[in-house]
Order: structure tokens, then C-alpha cells, then sequence
């Protein structure tokens, strides 16, 4: 009876143990559905940071009234044109052209009468523009990975998807959710066909902010979004002009927890100590609503710092991102000049009307509130090419900068276009504008034989416009994700990569331009001393540099390939593609990560006698103390040396990278002179005092195979990516010539160090014959050659060969074998 009620209590006990488990996991079931369930839809609904601030009335262009009225003392026109672009209805499109409505906001004023008007803007019939919209035209469908990237809250161009041939207006116009984009457009031309205005054009439209813009000081805040602003008076050149209240909004909180922009102590910031340029309209109020600032100082041709000479201007690319906690809120200007004697001199050199090349690079966003990194221990930044122009400011009179992005752009959150755009859009926009939340430096290289343009016989060649066309054939792709609707960052596309496979295009362009008209050939020939002859010479010379640059290792992505293939009219396929992989990226490593690529850029047209100005700002307009300026790094730049500001993974991953290029046939050149030099100097000392002696080693061919082996692995190999690749700041990086000749002699005196203290430990069977003085000569010479080959050329391949031919060579013909104890565990442990 008793071990009855005992099993039976077990049985119980059992089941309750049963029942608790199955409400446990019930619970955990029901919990876990609990979170995850508002967890996915919280994804899917995610807002985007263009939705938060279209949110906001001043953010939307239907605030600011159509017809204004302003002082033309205190206000400009931003430009001749301006409007709002309209995407047309898929039945309203009934032909092959591309065009888009144009809400008219500010027009010249002989047609001051199409102000309010909604006319269609489409292109000049023009073979060249007709070829353009035909190589960007593309279907759009959304992948699902376009729809996945939408529920994250990047902007996407939905009312494009399951749209046929959509060209490039089209999907400039519909690149948002609505109709919102403003732009400026360049010489416009009015014609009338059936009764219907039109506007033709010939140049891309430009994204651009505001309607009117003037030149204020801000002297105070009369709350948070009003500030009292003094004109500037062109007569007295001061700013004790009309006094205004204006409004600055102040934009809200986003998805990155601080707002693209701030008034807090905007009237004190430094940036301002020369006025501002406020770009915006008036609101139905009449009251002046700034929609993007931009520090006069920064356009003013007025550096803070002039550098003269070669040497001390490659040292400042070398550190021109270093950042300084005091930096912020600052703006720094420095004009780099390797020709000019006095500052002056150098100034005078940059002229009205002269066309600069930009790169453009904005860094990181650290402090409280910093942004999360996408490459572990890596700030990306993102990189950008634009063109400058010197041009009178028509409210001072003063040269200035005027700038324009070619913004190759991928989909985000912010609602940035792909297209060109001017630096008040992109940098000054209150709304999304990088000015006030990143650190951003913007190269402007002078160089004549890219800026100019020229005329062999009648047959004109413009490096400059051929640069703007590739670069405005891949914004137009980014627009449509090539047909996908969605551009993403990969290894292998991004806006660094393909900036520069426009660049890589455009060089091609122009190489097979040349190369296949003979009239250009013959009149080169005949004009060999020509001032236009020398300027191309030195355009040759930058493309090849160039070339090298970004066909790092010697082999054309099948991708970059293809685009040059179509443009010259000798391609398999209607449409280029891009190659997203590892080893396409690889290819053209020195363009993954956007610091690398500015700086190396910079220092490249600087070897070739450019002339640089920088232009620095460091989280300008108001104050934000809960941000701060990091400057991009390269791949695992934040890694560092303990105690110090050396990202030492980051340089032997790029010194490895530089050395692995396929040598070209005069690298080959370089190697076999060296060979044949230390042949003439070695082998007749060597010789002389018998260390070195003709004497073949007799053995079998297996054994002479197994010998050449191990000398291409160790020494050769080993020792040279270790003392030479490693050890050895690359050709190509910035540093001047007497620091490498530092690092040159360090790396040959522990070069030579190496080989007794290795035969007294690793490789015992060197002794005595590594301590003798006549062979560490010889090896001092050999590294010294090593040493100026990989000087000349660069190539890791290239010194493992000298170095695995000399040490062959001295093991089976010269004594070498003989000289080493152990000769028959040479063999074996290889």
C-alpha cells in the first residue's frame, strides 16, 4: 500500500512537473512573439529622416508664396532659373523624349511672366545629349532588396518602379515620394510649340536650395528661430547696411538623435566673423526664411596659411585630416604652392574665371551622440569629385569659389539626390546639408592641362567637360539604381568607386580620341614644342599616373571595362553593368575607402605640379556640444599603436596591397639593370677575396628544383615583404624623401643585423659563414640594391626576384653550398 501512494505521488509530482514546463515554455513562446512581432513592424514602419523633416511647414516648398517680392540691394536670385521639378503621370508620357513639368519660382526678366507657370522642360535637340539620355534610359523594378532597404527608411525612387525607359529628368524629378525638388538650370531657352511653353535645355539641371540669397552679419538672437541681421552695404564694404529680423528654423531631433542643424549660438560662432550668405524666400508673413547658410569666409580667396615648396607641401597632405579637439565649430583655409617664392605670388596665380577640380570628403560623427560605425574600427566618410569656379561676388566684388558636387550618391535616409549639385544644397541645407554635424575638407586642384581645353586643327578636346559627362552618366544610374531602384555600398560600388571609374572612363575616352584620329597625331608631330604640345604632355602624364592609381594591381575590372568598350562603340552589350564582388573591389583597392583615395589624389596632382587650396570645416553654423569632428580613416584607421596616432594594421595592409601590382615592362627593365650592376660590383670583389668561387653543385634535378623553391620562400620572399614591403614607407604614399631615406637605412641596417643573430638561433647551419665580413658586404649590397629597386618601382615581385636570383645563384655556382654546414638539410627541410 505504501509503495502504492508512493508511486502514485510520483506520477502526480510528474505531471505537475510536466504542466509547469509546458506553461514555461508557453510563456517563452508568447514573449518572444510579444517582442518580436512590434519589433518587425517597427522595421517596416521605420520613418526616414526626409519624412520626419518634410513634416515640418518650412521644409515644404508650398510655404514660400510664388511670387515674391524683395529688395534687389539686399537680395539676388540664386540664379536665372529656378523651379520645382514635376514628375509627369505615366499617360502623360507619349513619346521617346525626356522631359518633366517645371514649376517656374524665378525666371530672367524678359520672361519674368512665366513666373508661377508650370511649363515642360525637356532637352536641346542635340546628338551628343541624345546619345546621354540613351546610355543612362533604363526600366525600373524594384528588387526585394530595394523593398527591404525602403522599410529600413531609405528614400527610394518609388513612383519610378515598374516604370518604362526612364530617363535621366525623369528620374531627377522623381527621385523623392513628392514633388520637391528644386533646381537651377543653366542656359535655358524658351520656345512655343502648339501653344504650349517650353524650356530647353543643354546642361543637367543643378540641385540647388532657396529662391534669393543676400550677405548678412548675424548680430543676435531674438529667440530661437529669430535673429536680427545687419546687411552688408556695397558702398561703404562693410556691414552696417539695412537692419532685418529674420527666421532660422530650427530643423527637429531625426533618426540619429540630434538634428541636421542648430541655431543655439549661431550669432557667436566664428565661422561667421565675415558675414553669411542666407539662402532661402519669404513665407506668406513677408518675413525671410533661411533655408541654408554658408560662411563667406570660406569662399573668400584669403588663406589662413600659405605653404611654399615641394617637400613642406607633402608633408601637409601627410596630416592635412588631423584634428584638434579645439577645432570645432572653426573654418580653416590653406593654399598649397611648389613654384610660387612669396605668398603673395602664390595668391596672384589664382585668377576670375579659372575652373578648379574638387575633391570632396567629409568624415565622421563622434561625441555623445556619435553616429555607429558600418566598417568596424573604420570611419568611411564618403568622397566626392566637383568643379569650382573663381568667379566677382556680385554683393562685394571679391574673387570667390563657387562650387559645384558631382554627387554620385547612393539611396539614404536623408533624402540626397545623386546629380549635381551646388555646395549650398549639399553642404549649407539646414535640412540635410553636412556642414553644421561632419567634418568635411575640400581640395581645389589648380591644373591648367586638365582645365583647359584643346584645338588640334579644328578637332577640340576638353578633359574638363568629358570628366562632367561620366560623372553625370553614372549619377543618372545611382537615380535608378541601374533599373533596380536601389544604389548600395559595396567593397566594389560606392561613391569612391565609381567616381573614379568615371574618371578611369573619361581617360580612356580621351587616350582613344587621340590615338584614333590621325589629324591630332599629325599635328602633335608637327608642333612638337608647341605650348599646347607641353600642356599635353603633361596631361598624358597625369592619365597615366592616374591610370596606375586606379588599376592598382595591373588588371581592368571587366565592369569599368565594358563602360569603355559601349562609349567606344566596340562593346557586346547594350547597357554597362557593375561587378559588386570582393575581388572586383580588390582590383581597384586604392579606391574602396574614401581617405585614401582624397589623399592619394591630392598628392598625385601635386607631384605633377598642381597647385592646392584646402578648405576646411569642422561642424560649422550653431553650437551642438553633443557631436564631434573625426576625421575618416583608412580600412581599421582606428586601430593604433599604443601611446600614439599610428594606424599600423591600416598601413601594412596598404603597403602589402601597393607592393602586389603586376610589374610592367620597364619595372622588368629596372630589375635586370640592377642585376647586371650588383653582378659588376659583387662578383668581381667577392672573387677577389676568394669568399666567392666558381663552383657548380652537383646534384640532382629534383634537387635543384627543391633548392629554387625554398630560396624563392626563404630568403627571398620572406625577407622582402619583411625588411622592404613592411618596413619601407610605398612609393606611392606621401613622404618626403628624406624620411624614407631615414626608414631606407634603418631597414638595411637590421637587414644585415638579421643574418648573424639568424645563424646563431633559427638557422644554425648559416654559422660561421653569416658572421664572416666579406658576406654581410655582399649582403649590405644586395639589400642596398633591394632597396633602390623597390624605390623605383614599387613592386614587391620585382626585388623577390633579385633577391631569389643572387642567393641561387651563390648557393649553385659560386661556393655557396659548400660554404653551409649542413648542406643536405637545405634540401630536406624544404
Amino acid at each position: 500500500m505504501q509503495n502504492l501512494k508512493s508511486s502514485m505521488d510520483g506520477r502526480f509530482a510528474g505531471r505537475r512537473r510536466f504542466r509547469f514546463k509546458v506553461v514555461v515554455i508557453l510563456l517563452s513562446i508568447c514573449t518572444i512573439v510579444g517582442i518580436l512581432i512590434p519589433l518587425q513592424q517597427l522595421l517596416a514602419s521605420q520613418q526616414s529622416n526626409y519624412a520626419i523633416h518634410s513634416q515640418q511647414s518650412f521644409n515644404q516648398p508650398q510655404y514660400y508664396p510664388l511670387t515674391q517680392t524683395v529688395d534687389s540691394k539686399l537680395y539676388q536670385p540664386i540664379d536665372n532659373w529656378v523651379g520645382r521639378l514635376i514628375l509627369p503621370q505615366k499617360d502623360e508620357i507619349k513619346d521617346d523624349s525626356d522631359w518633366v513639368w517645371f514649376e517656374v519660382q524665378q525666371a530672367p526678366p524678359e520672361v519674368a511672366n512665366l513666373i508661377k507657370k508650370v511649363v515642360r522642360l525637356q532637352w536641346k535637340n542635340q546628338q551628343q545629349l541624345k546619345s546621354y539620355v540613351k546610355a543612362v534610359t533604363r526600366d525600373v523594378n524594384f528588387t526585394s532588396a530595394t523593398v527591404a532597404s525602403q522599410k529600413q527608411g531609405n528614400i527610394h525612387p518609388q513612383r519610378l518602379n515598374n516604370r518604362s525607359e526612364v530617363k535621366p529628368l525623369q528620374s531627377l524629378a522623381g527621385a523623392r515620394p513628392k514633388d520637391d525638388v528644386i533646381v537651377t538650370v543653366d542656359n535655358a531657352e524658351v520656345i512655343e510649340t502648339n501653344n504650349q511653353q517650353i524650356l530647353q535645355i543643354s546642361q543637367e539641371p543643378i540641385l540647388a536650395t532657396g529662391r534669393f540669397y543676400g550677405l548678412v552679419d548675424i548680430i543676435q538672437a531674438k529667440n530661437q528661430e529669430l535673429f536680427q541681421v545687419r546687411h552688408y552695404n556695397q558702398k561703404s564694404a562693410k556691414f552696417d547696411g539695412i537692419e532685418e529680423t529674420i527666421r532660422i528654423p530650427q530643423q527637429v531631433v531625426d533618426t540619429r538623435n540630434i538634428p541636421p542643424s542648430t541655431t543655439y549660438k549661431l550669432a557667436a560662432s566664428p565661422a561667421g566673423n565675415a558675414g553669411w550668405y542666407i539662402y532661402g524666400a519669404k513665407n506668406n508673413q513677408g518675413v525671410f526664411v533661411v533655408q541654408a547658410l554658408a560662411p563667406r569666409s570660406l569662399f573668400q580667396l584669403q588663406p589662413d596659411k600659405i605653404i611654399l615648396g615641394t617637400e613642406t607641401g607633402r608633408d601637409y597632405i601627410n596630416q592635412y585630416w588631423d584634428i584638434a579637439a579645439t577645432d570645432k565649430g572653426k573654418i580653416s583655409k590653406v593654399l598649397l604652392d611648389s613654384t610660387a617664392t612669396e605668398s603673395q605670388q602664390a595668391i596672384s596665380q589664382w585668377q576670375e574665371g579659372d575652373k578648379l577640380i574638387i575633391l570632396n570628403l567629409f568624415g565622421g560623427i563622434g561625441g555623445e551622440k556619435a553616429e555607429s560605425l558600418g566598417v568596424p574600427q573604420t570611419i568611411t566618410g564618403h568622397f566626392a569629385f566637383g568643379i569650382a569656379e573663381i568667379i566677382r561676388s556680385p554683393f562685394t566684388k571679391e574673387l570667390e569659389f563657387k562650387i559645384k558636387y558631382h554627387q554620385i550618391y547612393a539611396h539614404n535616409s536623408d533624402g540626397i539626390i545623386s546629380g549635381t549639385q551646388t555646395w549650398t544644397n549639399y553642404m549649407g541645407n539646414l535640412q540635410w546639408g553636412w556642414l553644421a554635424t561632419r567634418p568635411v575638407i575640400d581640395i581645389l586642384i589648380k591644373f591648367d592641362p586638365v582645365s583647359q581645353d584643346y584645338n588640334f586643327d579644328g578637332i577640340t578636346i576638353s578633359p574638363l567637360n568629358e570628366f562632367v559627362n561620366q560623372l553625370q552618366i553614372m549619377m543618372a544610374r545611382y537615380r535608378v539604381g541601374d533599373g533596380t531602384g536601389n544604389a548600395t555600398v559595396t567593397p566594389a560600388a560606392s561613391c569612391i568607386q565609381d567616381s573614379s571609374q568615371a574618371l578611369y572612363t573619361a581617360i580612356a575616352v580621351i587616350k582613344n580620341l587621340v590615338k584614333s584620329n590621325p589629324r591630332i597625331q599629325n599635328w602633335l608631330q608637327n608642333h612638337p614644342n608647341h605650348p599646347q604640345t607641353l600642356r599635353f604632355e603633361q596631361l598624358t602624364s597625369l592619365g597615366s599616373a592616374l591610370e596606375r592609381s586606379l588599376v592598382p594591381l595591373g588588371i581592368i575590372r571587366a565592369d569599368w571595362k565594358s563602360n569603355v568598350d559601349i562609349l567606344a562603340g566596340i562593346g557586346d552589350t547594350k547597357e554597362p553593368f557593375r561587378d559588386p564582388s570582393i575581388w572586383a573591389g580588390l582590383t581597384t583597392w586604392r579606391t574602396i575607402m574614401p581617405r585614401q583615395a582624397h589623399s592619394e589624389l591630392a598628392a598625385l596632382f601635386w607631384k605633377q605640379g598642381a597647385k592646392l587650396w584646402f578648405l576646411q570645416t569642422y561642424q560649422v553654423g550653431g553650437w551642438n556640444p553633443e557631436i564631434a569632428p573625426l576625421a575618416p580613416t583608412p580600412l581599421l584607421g582606428q586601430i593604433k599603436l599604443p601611446f600614439t596616432n599610428v594606424p599600423l594594421i591600416s598601413i601594412i595592409l596598404n603597403r602589402i596591397l601597393a607592393s602586389i601590382f603586376i610589374p610592367a615592362w620597364h619595372d622588368w627593365l629596372i630589375a635586370s639593370l640592377a642585376l647586371l650592376i650588383y653582378a659588376v660590383i659583387a662578383i668581381p670583389f667577392g672573387l677577389s677575396t676568394g669568399f666567392l668561387h666558381l663552383q657548380i653543385w652537383s646534384n640532382k634535378p629534383i634537387y635543384y628544383l627543391l633548392l629554387t623553391l625554398r630560396c624563392l620562400l626563404t630568403p627571398a620572399i620572406t625577407e622582402e615583404f619583411f625588411f622592404r614591403v613592411l618596413f619601407l614607407p610605398h612609393p606611392t604614399e606621401v613622404v618626403n624623401w628624406s624620411k624614407w631615406s631615414i626608414w631606407a637605412g634603418l631597414s638595411l641596417l637590421i637587414y644585415v643585423i638579421y643574418h648573424p643573430l639568424n645563424a646563431k638561433s633559427f638557422y644554425k647551419d648559416g654559422y660561421p659563414t653569416f658572421f664572416d665580413p666579406i658576406f654581410l658586404i655582399l649582403a649590405t649590397l644586395l639589400g642596398l640594391t633591394c632597396t633602390i629597386t623597390y624605390a623605383l618601382t614599387g613592386s614587391v615581385w620585382i626585388i623577390i626576384f633579385i633577391h631569389w636570383v643572387v642567393v641561387v645563384l651563390w648557393l649553385a655556382y659560386f661556393g655557396g653550398m659548400s660554404k653551409l654546414e649542413n648542406k643536405v638539410n637545405i634540401i630536406r627541410n624544404s
